[in-house]
């Protein structure tokens, strides 16, 4: 089975983009980890203590387990320190890919985290380095659409998560103090959108800048 790595601006992020993939791969056997690169924090209606409260509730709902990587909401910025910080947990999870946000976003957070993963996924292999760990290099990396801008979104493919919107939709309850029911029924919509696109249910978008390769034929849907 494959490792995953999904990588998140604030808790909340990777479950609005791809939740229902991250339970899906879990229910098919394949070892999962979200990386919170801030605890999302300030918010009109959070404090630190039940973000962590509802980020772990979330986790829970999709079967998995998550790591506070500790930058400072609002204020991320693409630094070295932060590329090692992050390629220190590529190291520790060992993940054949990396899912992170879409690089075209207005949140600055957003923008910086695709460029601190993009980069880290370089560092983490890397010999003689103060990075801590045995080096690794991820065979992918994948983006996953969790954007402050309204984009004609243009996937290269999507995955079909209809058996799996039961668990994305209470992890995106667990965030009570983020969450209102027009947020999820717009998240909702969406993937019922992707889904008719490929003639499911329900799906999520993604996007590789890098070519994506098929065992064969019989994986399409």
């Amino acid at each position: 089975m494959a490792s995953f790595l999904v990588i998140g601006p604030h808790p909340d992020d990777q479950e609005l983009g791809m939740g229902g993939t991250i339970a899906k791969l879990v229910r098919q056997g394949h070892k999962v980890h979200l990386i919170d690169m801030t605890n999302g924090e300030p918010t009109p209606r959070g404090s630190p203590e039940l973000r962590a409260a509802e980020a772990a509730s979330a986790a829970r709902s999709l079967g998995v387990e998550r790591t506070l990587l500790g930058l400072q909401n609002r204020e991320v910025t693409h630094t070295l320190e932060a590329r090692y910080k992050l390629a220190a947990q590529i190291r520790i999870h060992r993940p054949n890919v990396l899912f992170v946000p879409y690089g075209v976003d207005a949140h600055p957070d957003h923008t910086a985290v695709t460029r601190i993963a993009e980069d880290a996924r370089f560092d983490a292999k890397l010999t003689k380095t103060t990075i801590p760990g045995e080096p690794w290099h991820p065979k992918r990396i994948l983006y996953y659409f969790c954007t402050h801008l309204k984009l004609n979104i243009n996937p290269t493919f999507c995955i079909d998560c209809s058996d799996a919107v039961d668990a994305k939709m209470a992890a995106l309850g667990a965030y009570e103090s983020q969450m209102n029911p027009d947020l999820i029924n717009l998240v909702k919509l969406a993937g019922d959108y992707f889904g008719s696109r490929i003639g499911t249910k329900h799906a999520e978008p993604f996007f590789s800048h890098e070519i994506v390769a098929f065992g064969g034929l019989d994986q399409l849907v």
